[in-house]
């Protein structure tokens, strides 16, 4: 049987009074922060969000372009997906039509670097990526560096795919 609301909620205060939850979704809050200032000072060719979405404890992100990206109307998601508990990087659209372009553009050239989802109904994405599976946070500069430098690896096989398009 479902809960109700007022249980969840319930549920939801007992949690919080523990601490534990509270002090972990702000020191996540804070690593994302942290992460899109280091990406801002590590490649200042990129355009970076000014916020930090956090969402409804599904998934938290930023985003980010260049010149390549933001002239196909595209941009890049950095989030950390709660469910799974990885970081990813997503390949989005501007608008679902652009999404559906582009979506089909990788499938019909049999992109296999990142995955493609089976469907964009209900999805933001294009193609996806995992920058940190089940992230270890006792060592938060080495975390960084390797999403850094997934990131990165992750633009340049998208750059390379839109060189060869041309």
């Amino acid at each position: 049987m479902e809960k109700t609301l007022n249980e969840y909620i319930h549920e939801y205060k007992t949690q919080l009074q523990k601490g534990d939850i509270k002090y972990a979704y702000r020191g996540l809050m804070e690593f994302m922060a942290n992460l899109k200032n280091d990406l801002q000072h590590t490649c200042p060719q990129y355009k970076l969000s000014t916020t930090i979405h956090q969402g409804y404890m599904d998934i938290t992100y930023f985003s980010f372009t260049n010149e390549l990206l933001k002239g196909n109307q595209l941009k890049t998601i950095i989030l950390f997906n709660h469910e799974t508990f990885n970081f990813e990087i997503w390949l989005a659209a501007q608008n679902k039509k652009i999404q559906k372009k582009y979506w089909e553009v990788f499938k019909k050239n049999d992109w296999n670097t990142y995955s493609i989802p089976s469907t964009i109904v209900g999805r933001f994405s294009i193609i996806e990526g995992t920058l940190a599976q089940h992230p270890d946070f006792s060592n938060l500069h080495s975390l960084k560096e390797q999403i850094i430098s997934e990131i990165i690896l992750f633009i340049n096989e998208v750059t390379m795919f839109f060189n060869k398009l041309k």
